[in-house]
């Protein structure tokens, strides 16, 4: 399904897009209907996605050895309603997002760098990788809910 690099950002990159309009959504219900529940429900998915992404564009960005600028806007660009979108473009267009996922050591000397290593390693178990990243987004979910919505919990 993910075969590449591209295909996992582009899914991401429209998911975090969707899940800011179902927030949104959830903020016009609350505020038209007064139903609070909206954004709950809203607001969840699209705090699970957001993290979801996060996690998606640092893996791609150390597979396709991005430097630190387009990583940090890849990752940045959630923050900014429908934001993915246009940079998941940028980053096509770019070249960015070409090329397969990095299963096996090459002559390139970073590839002996630990984190290329671990980077090839849970690439080449992806089920571990993906429990892994479910597991981590999953746990700061959990944290980031314990300690409540910005700006405070409503009284």
């Amino acid at each position: 399904m993910f075969h590449t690099p591209k295909s996992l950002f582009r899914a991401l990159a429209i998911a975090e897009a969707v899940s800011w309009t179902l927030l949104i959504g959830g903020l016009i219900l609350r505020a038209t209907q007064d139903w609070a529940l909206a954004v709950t429900i809203g607001g969840a998915i699209h705090g699970f996605v957001f993290l979801a992404y996060g996690a998606t564009s640092i893996l791609v960005a150390v597979n396709q050895r991005w430097s630190p600028g387009p990583t940090l806007v890849a990752v940045v660009s959630a923050v900014v309603p429908y934001t993915t979108i246009p940079v998941e473009k940028w980053l096509e267009r770019s070249g960015r997002l070409d090329g397969p996922w990095r299963l096996e050591a090459g002559e390139d000397p970073r590839e002996k760098r630990p984190l290329d290593r671990l980077v090839r390693w849970s690439l080449n178990r992806p089920w571990v990788l993906g429990a892994l990243i479910a597991g981590s987004v999953i746990a700061l979910y959990v944290v980031l809910l314990i300690l409540g919505p910005p700006g405070g919990r409503d009284h």
